[in-house]
């Protein structure tokens, strides 16, 4: 088989996961466009390691060995990367990433009674003036 049906592969799989990185907001589906991206690597170690084995008649298969240690890391990575999700599902109730974005505790930037900070502002007192406290 030549080396370029594989590369070709991997090129496709790796642009479908760049793009669902880029254009999703859910950050599960996130996660597994990163998985993606991963697995086409793994496709061109392996590929490239089989093309370089029979040029050069080692077999040592380093690439493969690499595909494991890459194959080792997405796991890693996919186990804590759902972990934190999972958390920040339960804490705030989505997972979508533009609504995530500000991370300050019990900001809402439509709520009006709001200030930048994210704490509330008082009401005025009634009358206009402010009571006094002792």
């Amino acid at each position: 088989m030549h080396l370029a049906y594989p590369a070709v592969l991997s090129a496709l799989l790796f642009c479908t996961g760049l793009y669902g990185v880029l254009a999703r907001r859910n950050a599960i589906l996130v996660l597994m466009s990163v998985e993606l991206m991963l697995n086409a690597v793994n496709l061109n170690l392996v590929a490239f390691d089989a093309w370089l084995s029979r040029a050069a008649e080692d077999t040592l298969h380093s690439g493969q060995a690499l595909a494991l240690f890459t194959i080792a890391v997405a796991a890693a990575e996919i186990g804590i990367g759902l972990a934190i999700v999972l958390a920040v599902y339960r804490n705030r109730g989505t997972s979508d990433i533009d609504r995530l974005r500000d991370t300050a505790e019990g900001h809402d930037p439509d709520d009006p009674d709001n200030d930048a900070t994210g704490r509330a502002i008082p009401a005025p007192a009634a009358g206009g003036k402010a009571e006094a406290t002792a």
